[in-house]
């Protein structure tokens, strides 16, 4: 009898492993990380709405909304590949994935896919439900998915690489809150970096982030703080420096060989 796709080959069951990890957990993993941001809106939304108007014409919720969005999918697509390599490190289990005949760009497609499905997935929970608040303009769809998958595959490779780097939990939490947490909540998510003194403007445009963030943003209201064009350059080519990083480590078998 042939042996079934799903089985015979290695990255889709791979990848299928991956959805069911955090899909059987989903309480955890999508339900607490919409209300996270959901709280966010709430607060932000009832100190500042009526306050400020942004790009003269915006209410302040319509502008948060898309950035709790996109943080949301960020955060997540970085948490699901790190934290299952580190648990599959310190289990010890992740030594059967590296017995299964897959390709270094097999393994890191299928947990950054997942992580990508993750982040989408948390991204429209917390879009859905804060519909109920505001319901922003979507002035181009295109510029909504290009960035929120591309977003999602960057931070899924940042995790990988950071839990092939971390031994413990406790070294994949730093990374997270000295590097991802920061560069994400600096990004232009609850402000326009117009409102900025010029340092940190100038500061603002040295975090890839932030043009994730503002590219994403465009798709919703078509105007940004910078040209969108500009965000895809720097965003594909972060993607590119980040996948390569990640199929370096991967190849070597940096931490997970020896």
């Amino acid at each position: 009898m042939p042996i079934p796709f799903e089985y015979g080959s290695g990255f889709p069951t791979l990848l299928r492993k991956e959805i069911k990890r955090f899909y059987k957990v989903a309480f955890q993993t999508v339900a607490a990380p919409v209300l996270t941001a959901v709280l966010y809106l709430m607060i932000f939304g009832h100190v500042l709405e009526g306050r400020l108007v942004v790009y003269d014409k915006l209410t302040y919720t319509a502008f948060l909304i898309p950035g709790l969005v996109m943080m949301s999918v960020l955060q997540n697509a970085f948490a699901n590949t790190s934290s299952s390599l580190i648990q599959s490190k310190i289990t010890g289990n992740l030594v059967f994935v590296l017995l299964a005949p897959l390709t270094h760009l097999e393994f890191y497609s299928a947990y950054v896919l997942a992580a990508v499905f993750r982040g989408v997935v948390v991204g429209l929970g917390v879009l859905i439900i804060t519909l109920l608040f505001d319901v922003p303009a979507m002035h181009n769809p295109f510029w909504i998915i290009l960035f929120a998958f591309m977003g999602a595959a960057i931070l899924g490779g940042l995790g990988l690489i950071a839990g092939i780097w971390a031994d413990k939990f406790d070294q994949l939490a730093a990374f997270q809150n000295f590097l991802i947490m920061p560069a994400t909540m600096l990004s232009g998510v609850f402000y326009s970096i117009h409102s900025l003194p010029e340092i940190w403007q100038f500061i603002s445009h040295l975090n890839p982030f932030f043009y994730m963030i503002d590219g994403f943003r465009y798709g919703f209201f078509g105007v940004s703080d910078v040209s969108p064009w500009l965000s895809l350059a720097i965003v594909s080519t972060f993607f590119l420096v980040v996948s390569g990083l990640a199929l370096r480590l991967l190849q070597s078998g940096y931490k997970l060989r020896h």
